[in-house]
């Protein structure tokens, strides 16, 4: 089992998830009234895996009991949106490749925004395909640093199951196949509590080295989407030297 360092465009995209707080628990929330319109109204966790990833991340940021359980009432209710999930792919400054998940109820809108963010920002929106062949589909697990040392997590994480576990200050990240995701992270809350996030993810393959001048575009196209109402992730495989992100951060 690998123990390489994570994507360093990995954990600036987290970073700059945090800064987008105040839109996380809308986003959390829409999740959740999905996952149970989708499971056909179930309700209990244990019956609808996807419900319960979803209630898992919308704890592990925190969000009110409240708030959860107003989002799996409203999926339950019948008078919930009709959401549609899209993935929109394309290309953006330097030819980093970019996936887009987006939850919509209006498929005209987002599709229009999301290709106006990417021809505003050098960058061309190109049909379904067009890069994520060259992303893995896989699960990953998030646990905070007291979740335990180096040591323990790996154990837990090879007796579950898992492909890969990288330890680092901010915490533990363990990956896994995408049809592995439910039994791997159900045997590591019994061995290391409840994760702090379980997702599907897109994980590049490989990384575009990307110079300052394209970067700083870049990042504004990221922004923008992760801005859109519509969309639920991004994912993108770019390489920026770590002197480049200190600027672009400051």
């Amino acid at each position: 089992m690998a123990g390489h360092s994570k994507f360093k465009n990995i954990q600036h995209r987290k970073g700059r998830q945090d800064k987008l707080r105040s839109k996380i628990f809308s986003r959390l929330s829409k999740e959740i009234t999905v996952a149970v319109k989708m499971g056909g109204g179930t309700v209990d966790p244990d019956m609808n895996p996807r419900l319960r990833l979803a209630i898992q991340n919308a704890k592990g940021q925190s969000m009110p009991k409240d708030n959860i359980a107003r989002a799996i009432n409203k999926g339950s209710g019948g008078d919930a949106e009709d959401y549609k999930e899209m993935r929109y792919e394309g290309y953006g400054p330097g030819g980093v490749a970019i996936v887009v998940e987006a939850l919509t109820d209006n498929i005209n809108r987002s599709a229009s925004n999301i290709r106006s963010a990417f021809a505003k920002n050098g960058g061309a929106l190109g049909e379904t395909g067009s890069v994520s062949f060259m992303f893995d589909r896989v699960g990953e697990i998030t646990y905070k640093p007291e979740a335990g040392d180096v040591d323990a997590v790996m154990e837990a994480a090879i007796e579950a199951g898992a492909e890969d576990v990288v330890s680092e200050e901010e915490g533990h990240t363990i990956t896994c196949a995408f049809e592995d995701l439910g039994s791997v992270s159900k045997a590591l809350e019994a061995a290391l509590g409840e994760a702090e996030s379980v997702n599907i993810i897109w994980r590049p393959q490989n990384q575009t080295p990307v110079d300052e001048e394209k970067a700083a575009t870049l990042m504004r196209l990221l922004d923008v989407l992760d801005e859109d109402d519509d969309v639920q992730n991004v994912f993108s495989n770019e390489d920026i030297a770590e002197d480049v992100l200190a600027k672009l951060d400051a």
